[in-house]
């Protein structure tokens, strides 16, 4: 049987997300070449919520894009699989800009692989740095967050789950562990 723990309320993802975008104001003052893409789905929620944050502390607008990598993945094995396709959507010039790539949780590092790999498709942004809510380690790529919410420790067979309220109804992060990893 399966163990599911909260590690992360609602409360602490929103002090995660106001420090977060504290630390991008801190390495980028006023912002002025910065622009946000979030990675479907749940990293495009967060990249929508720091956005909000970054906006109303500037007093203007960040320009803000959504990613979807589901064709650049390198783990479609099996042809009988159909992958759920989201959108793209980046209403700026890549080239133009520094770029914060979001994501809800960072574990092998090949999804921000296939993220970097998409968004060069669009042109070649000045910088990319890259924000996750949660760090949960076994990389499997040299990948490495520039700003992180929270990190924990896994096994390597745990599931982490992070729910947003724009999906889910709530905000929250579980961890499941595997029967034979049960404490």
């Amino acid at each position: 049987m399966d163990k599911a723990s909260m590690i992360i309320s609602a409360e602490e993802i929103s002090r995660l997300m106001e420090a977060l975008a504290a630390q991008v104001l801190t390495r980028h003052g006023e912002c002025e070449d910065l622009a946000i893409i979030g990675i479907q789905r749940r990293g495009a929620d967060l990249a929508e919520r720091l956005k909000a944050i970054l906006d109303e502390r500037l007093g203007r607008r960040i320009p803000l894009g959504k990613l979807d990598i589901n064709l650049y993945r390198d783990d479609w094995s099996d042809l009988t699989v159909q992958p759920l396709i989201n959108c793209t959507e980046i209403p700026f010039e890549i080239t133009k800009h520094k770029i914060i790539l979001v994501d809800d949780v960072l574990f092998t590092g090949r999804t921000v692989r296939a993220a970097l790999e998409a968004i060069l498709d669009y042109g070649r942004p000045k910088r990319v740095e890259l924000m996750c809510l949660v760090d949960r380690g076994h990389r499997e790529l040299p990948i490495q967050p520039d700003y992180i919410g929270m990190k924990i420790e896994t096994e390597l067979t745990d599931h982490v789950n992070v729910l947003v309220r724009e999906r889910d109804d709530e905000d929250k992060v579980c961890v499941t562990r595997t029967a034979q990893n049960a404490c």
